[in-house]
């Protein structure tokens, strides 16, 4: 049970005490370095892959991009493979997760190009990790803990990419068993070489490798920092993409400061979404039509009409605009984004909120109020992306 601890055994707290008490949570007492709880200790974002705003389901992949789960970018660089990556409900039992993410090798690539290589990771902003002390004599350790599950056994690679000053360090790890759900942790020395930026731009990424042509694994695998030699990367990486028989699952992914790895830090279903926000914010439209829940807009005219969105929270950088099967209704008058998003009509788009406009003819009334919802179609969707 949690208690108040203060300066002395057995004080009594008064008034004058309680500001330099602490919190003590038991339940992380024995995992931690310190007793006290420390909130917010997992770097990564969406851990648990419980947020996926994009859909469930993506096939056909074949390129670099963001799919299914938020935050979790896949990487192919050149050709390995063609793949499915959805949110799976296939997890490891009694741990608290909900939703993994998988890739299914649907076309295979049994002998990769010098160059190619696949990697899901997520990237951080320079100014969210200025408390690793990198490029300092007191850089902090980091640890890797996260839950995996392959067909394919073998040797596998973790990495940290660096941007700022161009350095990396690999580490590997086995999956030892066919299709079976094994936690892995894995400790990363703190790097006394090279700041990283502090801005909202990317420093740093941590990667899962599943696959590296002989460019990335014919040298020395990189277990210290160093310049990023590609050869060195992901050395003795075994191949996914080697048959359509071959599947990879990963959740419960957490990277925290220091060299010992803590329970999984579950977050709330909300707050983990508004930590998604930050990096894309994307309305979807449903059977009943989805309602843009803009700060309002007024009609000019019989024929003009401005709309203002706000993002809450607001988004890491000003976002790239996009739509699908989507007819947008501005007071009853239906006219597609493309009429919305030429040079004409959007007045202002950054991080906090977009000004959308609309001069195509449509029967407004002057002088009234003014707002924008989605068609009725679960296909539809305005997404705003400002991923690293």
């Amino acid at each position: 049970m949690a208690k108040l601890i203060g300066n002395a055994p057995n004080q009594v707290p008064t008034n004058a005490d309680l500001g330099s008490m602490a919190f003590e949570d038991k339940k992380n007492y024995a995992t931690t370095s310190s007793p006290i709880y420390q909130p917010y200790r997992n770097i990564i974002i969406n851990g648990d892959m419980s947020i996926a705003q994009r859909g469930t389901s993506s096939s056909g992949i074949t390129s670099s991009g963001y799919y299914t789960i938020d935050r979790m970018k896949t990487v192919i660089n050149g050709s390995l493979g063609t793949w499915t990556q959805s949110q799976s409900t296939d997890v490891p039992t009694g741990q608290g997760f909900r939703s993994s993410l998988k890739m299914d090798c649907t076309t295979a690539d049994a002998s990769p190009s010098a160059s190619d290589y696949l990697l899901v990771g997520q990237s951080f902003e320079g100014q969210m990790l200025q408390y690793l002390k990198k490029g300092t004599s007191s850089a902090e350790s980091l640890t890797v803990s996260f839950w995996v599950k392959s067909n394919k056994t073998g040797t596998y690679t973790c990495v940290f990419r660096e941007f700022n000053n161009n350095r990396g360090i690999s580490k590997s790890y086995t999956i030892n068993s066919a299709n079976t759900w094994e936690k892995k942790i894995i400790t990363f020395e703190g790097d006394t070489s090279g700041a990283l930026s502090n801005n909202n731009l990317q420093s740093l990424q941590l990667q899962f490798w599943l696959g590296a042509g002989s460019g990335f694994n014919s040298g020395t695998l990189a277990t210290s920092w160093e310049s990023r030699v590609d050869a060195n990367v992901a050395v003795g990486q075994v191949n996914l993409a080697d048959s359509t028989a071959n599947n990879f699952w990963i959740t419960g992914v957490q990277l925290e400061a220091g060299t010992t790895a803590s329970d999984f830090e579950f977050l709330p279903y909300d707050v983990n979404l508004r930590r998604c926000y930050r990096y894309c914010y994307r309305i979807n439209g449903n059977a009943t039509d989805e309602q843009l829940t803009s700060t309002g807009g007024v009609n000019f005219s019989t024929s003009v009409s401005s709309i203002n969105y706000t993002f809450h929270p607001p988004l890491r950088a000003v976002p790239t605009v996009s739509e699908s099967n989507s007819t947008e209704q501005v007071t009853n008058a239906a006219m597609s984004l493309s009429s919305l998003f030429d040079d004409n009509q959007v007045g202002d788009c950054n991080s906090v909120g977009v000004a959308f406009g609309a001069d195509s003819g449509a029967p407004f009334t002057t002088n009234t109020f003014s707002n924008m919802r989605l068609d009725n179609t679960t296909s539809a969707f305005i997404e705003f992306d400002a991923e690293l």
